[in-house]
């Protein structure tokens, strides 16, 4: 599912493999996991890289594995928003070096890093549910709005469901910077969690800073109406 390599005082925590890294509760599980070990291990300003192997970044939400329950919804949705809410927390810089594409769910975990570096040559961001007929939580909304900061930026990326490829999510401000493929976009990555690790700073006051500077998101993370309110009517169903 994913591997968590330690360089110094560098984590790369890398999803593994050629496929598109749905983010079911396996993987999330295993990811979620890798980032409480950072947690724990670190003693020293660190920083955490999360990368992926293949043509994918992370296709969002295995809606394929979800369909035929939607109390799967239910549980993939609140472990992404636990995962976000742990690396929203996390006592460290974090960097998504997207490697691939990075779509509805995959681009939420993206952006839910400090910074967000891309590669060039292939790849594109995409917010898709309006092509695929889904209402965007209110929680994925807050937090791109954290992360976007051109109004009409975040008007493409949602409502024209925009596929933004890396020189132009630069260009529009959705990502920190592109790079010409994908061991150079790790590389880089590398070389802006050494350049953020020698600043020195104390990482719970870091972490406190983000959850600060992310505070509307904090709370939006304990709801998710898009698949509330379909197990409110599925338990209602059931009663009946």
């Amino acid at each position: 599912m994913c591997t968590l390599e330690k360089r110094g005082d560098i984590y790369i925590l890398t999803l593994t493999g050629d496929d598109d890294h749905r983010l079911n509760p396996t993987l999330l599980d295993s990811i979620t996991a890798a980032v409480h070990r950072v947690r724990s291990e670190s003693t020293a300003p660190s920083a955490l890289i999360t990368t992926a192997h293949g043509k994918f970044f992370s296709n969002g939400y295995d809606l394929a594995w979800s369909q035929s329950d939607p109390q799967r919804h239910i549980l993939m949705s609140s472990k992404l928003r636990l995962l976000v809410r742990d690396l929203i927390s996390l006592p460290m810089p974090t960097i998504a070096a997207v490697t691939g594409h990075a779509s509805a769910g995959g681009f939420i975990l993206a952006q839910a890093h400090d910074y967000v570096l891309m590669r060039k040559d292939r790849g594109f961001l995409y917010m898709s549910e309006m092509d695929i007929k889904l209402v965007v939580p209110d929680w994925f909304v807050k937090l791109l709005k954290n992360r976007i900061g051109s109004a009409a930026a975040l008007r493409d990326v949602v409502l024209r469901a925009e596929k933004v490829t890396a020189e132009a999510a630069v260009a529009k401000g959705i990502i920190y910077s592109a790079h010409d493929g994908a061991a150079e976009t790790v590389e880089a990555a590398v070389r802006l969690a050494e350049e953020l690790v020698k600043r020195n700073w104390d990482g719970e006051v870091y972490g406190r800073n983000r959850k600060v500077l992310l505070g509307d998101v904090l709370p939006a993370l304990n709801f998710d109406e898009t698949v509330e309110d379909v197990g409110h009517a599925n338990l209602l169903s059931s009663r009946l």
